[in-house]
């Protein structure tokens, strides 16, 4: 009896230090990896490059998905914020069709939230990169139903006001030819109520900030919006990009000028905005130039290893019966 109770212990113990290994690998992988999250800068020509990017949020994973990058919060399972560049010509190129294609995201090195997550919740997945702000493109539509693009919105909210501010997003880029989007739950004024067993955090408020980077009229707008229904104007939630920044604690736009940024983030001029929520009749009409996507071939590949990286986790720790502790840790 003596022996089986050692022989017990000793396979515990062995499973300890092949999930202790393997946290420490993750470790060290995830640091590397992350890294691929790079500064904005200034090209060639002297245009900002990546201009929809925020400041790095310490600790999460910065994602690239095509047409939108996330930035992942672990412990909320959900993006802290997306960011994408949103064109006239995206807006009026209409080549694919929605394809409610929910899915875990196998990018995320934590583990992303999963569809049991949401089932029977009472919450919609809500979109931050809405899936018809790409419908340009068949990839970066699909790109749009990941989980690490989702966030728990009720009903009321997500088919109500929040679609409206959406359109009328749209209508803005049309109207400004391009401009660059943030978008994501507010995640500091918990605690929150969660769902499903990765205990998904479900959010009070959601944010939008928007820039026009287009001479002789470059302009900056923010909305800050409760996850509940209403029947207010789009306008009554519209503030400055600086509030919003206190509201969430990100640092919206940091590759402007510094002086450039401080003046645009903290006016607003709700006259120089449409909130109209659908466009001008004949503006399918129009000849549209064709999109012509360039991925960052870099990033691509490194995705590709993480997501391969990630198949291999979960291999070890089914072949390690670790699964419980890895779930203690967070990695799966």
């Amino acid at each position: 009896m003596a022996k089986k109770k050692s022989n017990k212990k000793k396979r515990i113990l062995r499973k300890i230090i092949l999930t202790l290994a393997v946290i420490f690998i993750l470790f060290i992988a995830m640091s590397f990896f992350t890294e691929k999250a790079e500064s904005n800068s200034i090209s060639v020509d002297g245009s900002i490059t990546d201009l929809e990017l925020p400041e790095p949020r310490q600790g999460e994973q910065i994602i690239s998905h095509t047409g939108y990058t996330l930035s992942y919060n672990e412990e909320a399972e959900q993006p802290s914020y997306v960011a994408y560049e949103l064109t006239r010509a995206e807006v009026l190129t209409q080549n694919v069709e929605r394809d409610d294609d929910f899915r875990k995201d196998p990018l995320v090195m934590t583990g992303s939230a999963e569809l049991s997550d949401y089932r029977g919740s009472g919450y919609d997945r809500g979109h931050m990169a809405p899936a018809a702000d790409f419908r340009w493109s068949k990839e970066a539509m699909s790109d749009t139903f990941y989980l690490s693009n989702m966030s728990p919105q009720d009903p009321s909210f997500n088919r109500g006001i929040w679609a409206d501010l959406e359109a009328a997003v749209r209508v803005m880029a049309y109207e400004n030819g391009c401009i660059y989007v943030v978008t994501g739950p507010v995640l500091t004024d918990g605690p929150y109520e969660t769902i499903g067993e990765n205990e998904v955090a479900v959010p009070k408020n959601y944010y939008k900030v928007i820039l026009d980077y287009t001479e002789p009229d470059v302009k900056a707008i923010g909305f800050l919006l409760p996850n509940e229904g209403s029947s207010k104007s789009l306008e009554s939630f519209a503030v400055t990009v600086d509030e919003v920044e206190d509201a969430t604690g990100i640092d919206f736009y940091p590759a402007l000028p510094d002086d450039q940024e401080e003046a645009i983030e903290s006016e607003i001029d709700l006259s120089k905005w449409s909130f109209r929520t659908s466009l001008p009749e004949n503006a399918y009409d129009e000849d549209v130039e064709e999109i012509s996507y360039v991925s960052n071939e870099r990033n691509k590949m490194l995705d590709t290893v993480i997501s391969l990286f990630n198949n291999l986790k979960e291999l070890v720790f089914e072949y390690t019966g670790t699964e419980a502790i890895a779930r203690r840790f967070g990695l799966l």
